[in-house]
């Protein structure tokens, strides 16, 4: 039987934390981590990880990055060809979120546990996609009307 590959998607910060929760489900899978590169340095544990260009949104090197990051995603995806992809979340993700629903895989979404009352941005564009898409406040629902309440992660 062939065991599912996941990648594990998250920029750096927060999003990447919330993605750390599920490290026993990283355990209990072949996968793989998709996040930002940054200066400061994580433990991983025993984790593959590939890195994409940090993005914000209100540099003018926005565009250039998410460029970068589309080709870095093609790459990284056609290396593992994962099953599924799990983001939290937010901007240098949605490259690879995309190319896994392109492509005919499983696409979730975790929306983020500081966003109690308003999706982010990501979130918003992701939810059109999303196989499934989870919320960490009930009151989210309201936003996501579709999603699911799981309560939050942490």
């Amino acid at each position: 039987m062939k065991t599912n590959k996941i990648c594990f998607a998250a920029s750096s910060g927060g999003h990447f934390e919330q993605l750390m929760m599920l490290k026993p489900l990283m355990d209990k899978y072949d996968s793989f981590i998709v996040t930002e590169k940054t200066l400061y340095k994580t433990d991983y544990g025993n984790e593959k990880v590939y890195y994409l260009n940090q993005v914000n949104r209100k540099e003018r090197s926005f565009l250039w990055n998410m460029i970068v990051n589309l080709f870095k995603s093609v790459r990284i995806y056609f290396r593992e060809k994962p099953d599924a992809v799990i983001c939290t979340g937010v901007l240098a993700m949605i490259p690879m979120c995309m190319i896994a629903k392109l492509m005919g895989k499983k696409l979730i979404y975790i929306e983020s546990f500081a966003k109690v009352t308003t999706g982010t941005q990501t979130g918003r564009l992701i939810y059109k996609f999303a196989d499934r898409f989870y919320v960490q406040w009930e009151q989210m629902l309201s936003v996501y009307p579709k999603a699911i309440y799981l309560g939050g992660i942490y």
